[in-house]
């Protein structure tokens, strides 16, 4: 496994729809070893295939395993997804707003209104179908996430964008909430 570079903003491949995936080969796979390496020495709880400069409809989800996250999120907390192709089938409508953070747009936050629960299709890294529902925090990185593979960042859809508070800087703390999207950026 190797450790890819995170593209950043000014790569136009993150404004770009990725390409469908149809092979599950011994390449294929081996990107998807490195999204996950990548993704967890960022540290990020998701990472898209076009952040590693990689147009294919690929992402990798990972909530964090410890004891806040196995509280709120049960069984789901350190379960690691790979879902190839995947497409959001029903979204609840109760939205919420949230803060966002992205390892393509290192130091900035946004305030971004997500559906609250959602239910994914796609395919596993080997081609079988899979079928995710997913709540709170974790449906927020999985439309992250999905958003990447059409181009969108949540910049484009965010309420209000603030760059973050460096504290050793200026003395202040960061939110809770900025501290939560930090820690976990895509």
């Amino acid at each position: 496994m190797t450790l890819r570079p995170i593209v950043q903003l000014d790569n136009p491949i993150l404004r770009r729809r990725a390409i469908k995936v149809t092979s599950f080969g011994p390449e294929f796979q081996t990107l998807v070893d490195d999204m996950v390496e990548t993704m967890l020495d960022a540290p990020g709880v998701g990472l898209a295939a076009p952040q590693v400069n990689v147009s294919q409809r690929l992402i990798v989800v990972r909530l964090p395993d410890d004891e806040e996250s196995r509280e709120e999120y049960g069984d789901q907390a350190g379960v690691l997804y790979a879902v190839v192709n995947p497409e959001i089938i029903k979204a609840s409508k109760t939205r919420l707003d949230g803060v966002e953070a992205c390892l393509s747009i290192p130091g900035w936050f946004g305030s971004v209104d997500r559906h609250e629960a959602v239910i994914i299709t796609g395919l596993d890294r080997h081609g079988k179908p899979l079928r995710i529902k997913a709540r709170g925090w974790q449906a927020r990185v999985f439309q992250h996430e999905i958003d990447h593979l059409d181009g969108r960042l949540y910049i484009d859809i965010a309420t209000d964008v603030w760059k973050a508070k460096d504290a050793e800087d200026d003395g202040e703390e960061l939110t809770e909430a900025e501290e939560h999207a930090r820690r976990s950026a895509d």
